[in-house]
């Protein structure tokens, strides 16, 4: 059961609120927390930035295939398109790192489960290729593979 705040909430890291039942980073729940009827606000750190300095992925989304250095680009803009738009209904999504996998391919960790199969679905949705799941459901951990 997730732990609700009984007054509102602003993140020092990132700068959403807790309106004392979820986290947001909507500017219309920004607005009306900071200027609503409560009249204090904490000062906390939301569970998405304490996760970041930690380097805590939940999610890995491996993208491989001679299609991944040639369009470089254009796959990186698919994927923080679709990260923008996941963080409207989830702020908690985020894209952690990028990184180079030294065959071609990249790795990218994410700070939700969700998040890299909702990736990898885009990927394939837009680009077609193969794709594969793998979730430990104990370790609340996925794993999403690519290929094109």
């Amino acid at each position: 059961m997730p732990h609700t705040l009984s007054a509102s909430a602003l993140c020092a890291g990132c700068g959403a609120v807790n309106d004392g039942r979820r986290w947001s980073s909507d500017r219309e729940t920004r607005t009306h927390v900071l200027s609503g009827p409560r009249t204090s606000v904490q000062v906390r750190i939301c569970p998405r930035c304490r996760r970041r300095p930690a380097g805590l992925p939940k999610g890995f989304l491996h993208l491989d295939g001679p299609f991944v250095p040639a369009n470089r680009g254009e796959l990186e803009a698919l994927l923080r398109n679709e990260v923008a738009q996941a963080r409207r209904e989830q702020p908690f999504s985020t894209m952690l790192a990028v990184e180079e996998d030294g065959r071609g391919g990249l790795i990218v960790t994410t700070s939700t489960e969700a998040l890299a199969a909702r990736l990898g679905d885009a990927l394939a949705r837009a680009f077609e290729g193969e794709i594969h799941y793998g979730f430990s459901h104990e370790n609340r951990l996925s794993h999403v593979w690519w290929h094109r």
